[in-house]
């Protein structure tokens, strides 16, 4: 087994924690337990409970993420929790007994157009992802995610984008969605409906490659690139996520004032990228930062 990494993640509720995960904890979808009775399945939320600050504790793909009561602060205990769930994890230990049953789950596929004529979204009631990941070749999604790999067995795939509820699909022009949407609905459906796994391993991170400079996407962000970030989830993602497609912050330049994001999903390679880029984003950030912001562009796209 690999080592894990645990890193730390405040939120927007001083009460609750996260703990990041570099390995996948689990296969898709999130629980919560309310107590240690509730966590009957799970060893790792068990041993969790028996410290006596804990209240709740939900468990995703690749964050845990702890409630505490007000007895004390987070700061007080954060790096000895970090250093108990990283050690519980590098033993081997189990995260969830995740059930495996003979009956199928019940799970609905539906297909959704998108701006991008080459992109299908596939929407589920399963939760696949707490982290976006994106393939643009089988040989990526092999490294990482089966589900990914198993859809482009399919000729005509291109690319494949997962999020936390639906995928996109990106094809070559050699097909028409009309001809091909309906078995690639099917596929997923039964792919997800039999438990498989959806993703094995998170990708690394990508190093991308801007004006001859090589870049890589920062761990931490604070100033004006958090709040870019915060924007970005709140009032963006939630709209592009609708039409099957992400835009994800790459590096704000506080010099330039230039943000630099990427696009994925549907959003890649759509015609009407660049108007959401200059109508949509820019001028929202323009208007929540002001004088902050010259211009947004994307690097890949």
């Amino acid at each position: 087994m690999s080592d894990t990494i645990i890193t730390i993640q405040e939120t927007t509720n001083n009460t609750i924690i996260k703990y990041n995960s570099s390995t996948i904890l689990i296969n898709g979808g999130s629980y919560e337990f309310n107590n240690i009775d509730e966590a009957k399945n799970s060893p790792l939320a068990q041993e969790l409970f028996y410290l006596p600050f804990v209240k709740k504790v939900f468990i995703t793909a690749n964050f845990i993420a702890i409630q505490r009561f007000d007895i004390l602060e987070w700061l007080d205990v954060q790096e000895e929790v970090k250093e108990q769930i990283e050690a519980y994890l590098n033993d081997g230990n189990v995260v969830v007994n995740e059930q495996k049953t003979s009956k199928k789950e019940a799970i609905e596929v539906y297909a959704e157009v998108t701006p991008n004529p080459a992109v299908m979204k596939f929407g589920t009631n399963k939760a696949l992802t707490q982290t976006d990941v994106e393939f643009k070749n089988i040989d990526e999604a092999s490294a990482s995610s089966p589900l990914a790999q198993a859809i482009f067995n399919f000729p005509f795939v291109q690319q494949v984008f997962i999020s936390d509820n639906y995928i996109s699909v990106t094809k070559y022009d050699m097909v028409e969605w009309n001809d091909v949407y309906g078995e690639v609905r099917t596929f997923i459906r039964e792919y997800l409906a039999d438990g498989k796994t959806i993703i094995k391993e998170l990708p690394k991170e990508e190093v991308v490659v801007v004006a001859d400079e090589v870049q890589a996407p920062k761990v931490a962000l604070e100033g004006i690139s958090a709040q870019i970030v915060d924007i970005l989830d709140e009032y963006i993602k939630p709209a592009v996520a609708s039409d099957g497609g992400n835009i994800a912050f790459h590096s704000y330049d506080e010099v330039t004032k230039v943000v630099r994001v990427i696009l994925q999903g549907a959003c890649s390679g759509c015609p009407s990228s660049t108007a959401t880029l200059k109508n949509g984003i820019e001028n929202l950030l323009k208007e929540m930062l002001p004088d902050q912001i010259n211009e947004v562009a994307a690097i890949n796209g």
